[in-house]
């Protein structure tokens, strides 16, 4: 009991810490993750009048909104579109993309009347801007790491939490599922705060798998286990290393490849990128609402003949299931059941939160951070501090600043004895 008792206290103590260092961020994650979940219909009415068209007889050719499309950008000093999007309707604008990832711009082509409809980059958005305080804390690479630094300490924060919440007994069972109204607010707060915690930690897990391997540290280290063990992309999946044969005549222009991609009957976001170099290669890809139906197919540029194709069964089981949880987090894997079991999870994990904060403040002593006093370590075992050490390997950002915070503590305990001995020799 005494060994259990230390154990519970000593857990108590780095649950506390691990909230302290995460909840101002895991505040904001919720609120930030709730706000991105409204992207598309946000920018599907904001970007009305670039996307949307009315239909008409005559019909501009690809390759001719391609050119008009180029130019634009050419006169406007921006990137030069080097993908397009297929229209999935007759009332839709043709979209042309330069470049990659954040840096991506866009220009709309009226595919009857060759009008550029409009043009902006991504970067300028008000939903990107919310994707990278999510992300990034507007910070680039660093926010990131701040960010990887509390989904590391989240994972702490379910673990050591699920421990002091479980119950004991059969009858400490309906703890689980009741919150006590009328045993004032710091009881309340608490068990609202324990209550939405445990039901809430699987789904939490799940969430943070889809963000960590994304992240600098821990998304490094996935990465290299993917590559190490096979368990990634195909060798050419992306086209790497496949080159057309420039010694062909004639050249295949952009309907050519459509042509291609249309007698694929490819689901979901048709994307077409338009080789840049005498052997590049055309590639056709698709962002189908299901993973099994996605596709990467390598065209040759003078041919037309396909170099490689990929279906996504021949994605190796870590990279699958990186982007299973990523659509998961993003909450676009199984349809609008997924988008509002991750709305929910957003206003469930804020509660969750501020219930937190709440229960610390109300319990917490003025003038003290209220910290369970620390326990021996040769009175926790082996085996916690085993686990310890292994989440530290695991989750790298919580290993290093899990030893900073030893390192403070020796510190100050090593400041204390020596104040303690100087005032007792004087």
């Amino acid at each position: 009991m005494f060994y259990a008792k230390k154990i519970h206290h000593w857990l108590w103590r780095w649950h506390i810490i691990a909230g302290l260092i995460s909840l101002p961020f895991i505040l904001l994650l919720s609120v930030t993750g709730a706000i991105y979940l409204f992207k598309a219909d946000y920018e599907q009415q904001t970007y009305r009048s670039m996307t949307q068209v009315t239909p008409s007889v005559s019909y501009l050719t690809y390759q001719q909104q391609l050119d008009i499309a180029q130019k634009a950008a050419k006169e406007n000093g921006v990137a030069i579109p080097t993908k397009m999007i297929l229209p999935d309707s007759d009332y839709q604008a043709t979209q042309f993309i330069a470049g990659r990832f954040s840096s991506e711009s866009y220009t709309f082509v009226n595919p009857y009347t060759g009008e550029v409809t409009g043009q902006f980059a991504r970067k300028d958005t008000l939903m990107q801007k919310v994707r990278k305080l999510h992300g990034e804390l507007l910070l680039g690479k660093k926010g990131s790491w701040v960010i990887e630094l509390v989904a590391s300490w989240l994972v702490v924060l379910i673990i050591t939490g699920l421990y002091l919440f479980f119950p004991r007994s059969i009858a400490e069972i309906r703890t689980l599922f009741r919150v006590r109204v009328k045993q004032g607010k710091r009881i309340f707060y608490r068990d609202l705060h324990a209550l939405c915690g445990f039901w809430l930690s699987l789904a939490l897990m799940l969430i943070l798998a889809g963000g960590l391997p994304w992240t600098e540290l821990f998304g490094s280290n996935f990465k290299t286990v993917r590559d190490q063990t096979g368990t990634g992309y195909p060798m050419g999946y992306h086209g790497r290393g496949l080159e057309s044969d420039p010694t062909k005549a004639a050249k295949l222009d952009l309907d050519g490849v459509v042509t291609i991609a249309k007698d694929k009957s490819l689901s979901g976001i048709v994307t077409i990128t338009i080789p840049t170099k005498p052997k590049g290669i055309y590639n056709i890809s698709n962002r189908a609402e299901a993973l099994k139906d996605q596709q990467q197919i390598h065209v040759d540029q003078y041919s037309g003949n396909v170099i490689k194709a990929f279906s996504w069964s021949d994605v190796g089981v870590l990279s699958n299931g990186r982007h299973v949880v990523m659509r998961i987090h993003q909450g676009e894997f199984f349809g609008q059941a997924n988008w509002y079991f991750m709305l929910g999870l957003c206003v469930l994990t804020a509660v969750l939160s501020a219930s937190a904060l709440v229960s610390y403040c109300l319990r917490k002593p003025k003038k003290s951070l209220g910290l369970p006093k620390a326990a021996r370590d040769k009175q926790i075992g082996v085996l916690l501090w085993g686990s310890m050490l292994l989440l530290g390997i695991t989750l790298p950002m919580f290993g290093i600043s899990l030893l900073v915070i030893m390192t403070l503590w020796l510190i100050s305990k090593i400041l204390k004895k020596t104040i303690h001995l100087v005032s007792t020799a004087s």
